[in-house]
């Protein structure tokens, strides 16, 4: 990877100020990435403060050692999914952290290098992996094997598209001649079987290779995972930050922190209050935290993204 590349992290400044630092502070960034957030963390913690950081790709882990290096030699890294992260820190000793950081976004080298497969604009073989190493099944693999009922469910459920039943139509009688291999091929077909007026405010291959990402990926299900973990690590008085870039994403994080904000949580059947009563977390924002007119004028891929906070009671 190169070491000049770019990269802005989004959401930089509400980032550090919402998790809110100390120094000696532990922290766990569960999706290192580049490690923008995590070189801010580092600073703001301090010599006697600690970094934990998982990233699936192990170019992004290099990459970011450098990075971090410059600054301080406190961090520990895991090439493992987040959804390991008990586990993980379990065994390095450490049972409660001050802050974690989820920010669920695509790296901008995984959408820039064609040979991962990601991009419908750019030719490469169909793949989609975060970690080949981890990760058994590619994109190619899902769409050349799944059947119509199950591509049709994860086009609709984790892509939102309308034009589902057409395109795995136009998929199958494809791979009845050949099997897909590369990004083109698929963007292509759903060019062709969808309708002209479909093609502009967005490229009509988004939808679905979002879908397959996701599929790929385990994306939804790995973040239902870890959620539950994430504030069992959390020492009291430590936040959660969260930043998701599709709906169904944020769909689940709104939901989830929600839950555990509430004063009662039984079942809605139950006609007097049972549990506890004592909510888990606060929540320390509202409404999410959207990147402002300036950072989506700077970084175009910041715009979608949505950020959510709670702190342990």
């Amino acid at each position: 990877m190169d070491k000049n590349l770019s990269h802005i992290s989004v959401l930089r400044q509400p980032v550090s100020d919402f998790l809110n630092l100390h120094a000696g502070d532990l922290m766990i960034d569960g999706t290192l990435g580049l490690a923008g957030h995590a070189c801010d963390a580092l600073r703001a913690m301090g010599s006697t403060g600690h970094l934990y950081c998982f990233d699936q790709d192990e170019n992004h882990l290099a990459f970011a050692r450098d990075r971090l290096l410059q600054i301080s030699s406190n961090f520990t890294l895991f090439h493992a999914n987040f959804s390991e992260m008990q586990e993980r820190l379990a065994s390095v000793g450490v049972s409660q952290v001050n802050g974690i950081l989820l920010d669920l976004g695509l790296a901008s080298p995984h959408i820039d290098d064609p040979e991962r497969g990601f991009s419908f604009l750019r030719d490469g073989p169909l793949d989609m992996r975060f970690s080949p190493e981890l990760t058994p099944a590619t994109a190619a693999d899902i769409v050349n094997t799944w059947s119509v009922a199950d591509l049709q469910t994860i086009f609709w459920r984790y892509g939102e598209e309308k034009f589902a039943r057409r395109i795995v139509q136009g998929i199958v009688d494809y791979r009845e001649e050949k099997p897909f291999t590369r990004t083109k091929e698929l963007a292509d077909l759903i060019v062709q079987v969808t309708p002209r007026l479909y093609h502009v405010k967005v490229h009509p291959a988004t939808r679905v290779f979002q879908a397959l990402r996701i599929a790929v990926n385990r994306e939804l299900e790995v973040l239902e995972n870890v959620l539950p973990q994430a504030v069992s690590l959390l020492a009291k008085g430590g936040r959660l930050v969260i930043i998701s870039y599709h709906s169904l994403e944020d769909r689940i994080v709104k939901h989830f922190l929600k839950s555990q904000a509430a004063e009662c949580i039984c079942p809605p059947e139950v006609l007097r209050c049972v549990c506890p009563g004592t909510p888990i977390l606060k929540l320390v924002t509202k409404k999410p935290i959207e990147p402002s007119e300036e950072e989506i004028s700077q970084n175009p891929r910041s715009r979608s993204a949505k950020m959510r906070v709670a702190e342990k009671f």
